[in-house]
């Protein structure tokens, strides 16, 4: 039996869904699309990938190249300053090294927790299998994945969707099969797929952090849609 669903994974169901500002780029968007950075007792800058840290956060929604700029040029540790209401502050130099480590883990960690529960499947035979009956809500490929495995496993996708010559294709990740590999504890994972579409819309804020971050947040068909405008707020 086919899953029913929309078009779209959205980590975004409501139109009042919280905005926050870049305190770097002053551009306001939906949380879920930015990373918060917190301070430790000791007045170390983190970041805090799930944004669940207490106390006053700060909001980037930059890639780690313009992160780094930042970095460089003595801007961050203004904006920081600013932020944190001139708290004493001390920002570590890899600070852009550790915020790509969390945002993956963050994601990684998500996988797991899908796997434990049986909503995730990895291997091709298995995903193609499900994949033609319609028992597929997401699709994903490792960085380095086969051109031609990943093809076979879009076709079969669109077969079960109903989707014939739509050109709907899987997500590609920006892991490669290594990552995936030791994050999930198993052998050559190379091919992801999700069979509960609520699964998908966990995964999609973790994922879309960890793209925007990297310089691929661009979104795609799967990771969510265009969301409507809302009130500006800023609060950390």
């Amino acid at each position: 039996m086919r899953i029913p669903h929309n078009d779209r994974v959205s980590s975004d169901n409501s139109a009042s869904a919280p905005e926050r500002t870049c305190i770097l780029s002053g551009e306001q968007a939906v949380r879920d699309d930015l990373v918060r950075l917190a301070i430790s007792p000791d007045g170390e800058v983190l970041p805090d990938a799930l944004a669940r840290a207490p106390g006053r956060g700060a909001w980037i929604g930059v890639s780690r190249a313009d992160l780094e700029k930042a970095l460089a040029k003595g801007k961050l540790k203004g904006v920081l300053a600013r932020a944190f209401k001139g708290a004493a502050l001390t920002i570590p130099a890899d600070l852009p090294e550790r915020i790509e480590v969390a945002l993956i883990r963050a994601f990684t960690d998500r996988l797991g927790l899908e796997m434990k529960s049986g909503r995730l499947l990895v291997g091709s035979d298995r995903i193609a299998e499900n994949a033609r009956m319609g028992r597929v809500a997401w699709l994903a490929h490792a960085s380095d994945a086969g051109e031609d495995g990943s093809r076979k496993l879009d076709q079969a996708w669109r077969v079960g969707e109903d989707a014939e010559g739509s050109g709907k294709a899987g997500l590609t990740l920006p892991l490669d099969r290594t990552t995936l590999s030791v994050a999930l504890g198993r052998d050559n994972v190379v091919h992801l797929a999700l069979t509960d579409w609520q699964a998908a819309q966990r995964l999609a804020v973790p994922l879309q952090r960890l793209q925007r971050f990297l310089g691929q947040g661009e979104k795609t068909e799967q990771d969510h849609g265009e969301g409507p405008a809302r009130a500006a707020g800023a609060p950390a």
